[in-house]
């Protein structure tokens, strides 16, 4: 492969380091102190309860007509409530500018038909000619939620374990082992940035979570093999007097325009499907194209500035091991 670049990308390695550090404090901050996480009721349990309305109405003032009505509620008078607003798609072919609101009730296992229904005449009678009417309603139990979360949990570490054995397996004449769990180490940099993107923007962990994580998974790891088969075959074309700064730095820079153009084009696509649900207010879509965006990017970066350099400096260190053990036996 014809290289077009010449950029040493691990001397710079501080500098990304750095880099990736600085956007993760950044976000912690943020996360801590100013945007705390928000988790869907699939996995904390709760109800949530989707009203069909038309017409213009203040967010302000539904949300105030609803706190307001669970005050009489015992059941509910201590339930958090998060809100949601989009467009009634299925309204749209008839050209009626019919919305939906979701209240989401956390941490409680149900929401009794009376009380449901207790909001619904309160939203009904505050806003008569807007014709609020219960969509839909889904409960889930707290246990079942917990559950569910360890589940997709163990699917996400099972998936990483499986990915250092492939790596090392497939790798074995380079530092396979090493090299996997750097690969690794990169996938981890990639969903606390997918995690952020969740956090920062206030959409809700929910199944759309753990489906953003494994397609990342797969995603960023693919761009690292291709880096890690490109230095296996110059290794094999350069011999062992090559250094291993050297050597990698040839093959991300051979691979540079393939790892970057292929993850353009996925981008560009996932960008594509962001701006229409956008536009039609589809908040299900929104909460995966734009987390699997922002993680493409995050998985491009990973593979190239911190994957390969982090195996560099776990390469160089052992090899300098193993030279002062030779050296104290001899």
């Amino acid at each position: 492969m014809r290289q077009t670049f010449h950029i040493d990308f691990i001397k710079k390695s501080k500098i990304f380091f750095g880099i990736s550090l600085g956007i993760m404090l950044v976000c912690l901050i943020l996360n801590l102190f100013v945007l705390p996480t928000r988790v869907d009721i699939q996995f904390t349990g709760g109800t949530i309860i989707k009203y069909n309305y038309d017409g213009k109405v203040s967010s302000k003032k539904i949300e105030k007509t609803v706190n307001d009505t669970i005050k009489d509620i015992k059941a509910l008078k201590k339930e958090k409530i998060d809100y949601s607003y989009s467009e009634n798609l299925a309204n749209a072919a008839d050209n009626k500018s019919s919305k939906i609101v979701s209240l989401q009730f956390t941490g409680n296992k149900a929401v009794s038909v009376e009380d449901k229904g207790t909001i619904t005449d309160a939203l009904q009678t505050a806003y008569p000619d807007n014709g609020f009417a219960e969509e839909s309603s889904t409960s889930v139990d707290a246990s079942k939620g917990a559950n569910f979360f360890f589940k997709c949990l163990v699917a996400v570490i099972l998936a990483a374990v499986l990915m250092i054995f492939y790596v090392a397996l497939r790798f074995k004449k380079i530092g396979g082992l090493s090299a996997g769990v750097m690969a690794v180490v990169a996938l981890i940099h990639d969903l606390i940035i997918v995690y952020f993107t969740f956090a920062i923007f206030q959409m809700p962990l929910n199944d759309n979570f753990i489906a953003v994580v494994l397609m990342i998974l797969g995603y960023s790891l693919n761009d690292t093999i291709v880096i890690y088969d490109r230095v296996r075959e110059n290794r094999r074309k350069s011999g062992p007097k090559t250094t291993t700064a050297e050597l990698v730095n040839t093959s991300i820079n051979q691979c540079f325009t393939r790892t970057i153009c292929t993850s353009i084009t996925t981008i560009a696509s996932i960008l594509a499907v962001l701006i229409v649900a956008l536009i039609f207010g589809i908040d299900s879509i929104i909460s995966f194209a734009l987390p699997m965006m922002i993680g493409l990017i995050s998985g491009c970066y990973s593979s190239i500035c911190i994957a390969c350099p982090l195996w560099v400096l776990w390469k160089n260190h052992s090899d300098k091991k193993k030279a002062e053990k030779r050296k104290k036996n001899s």
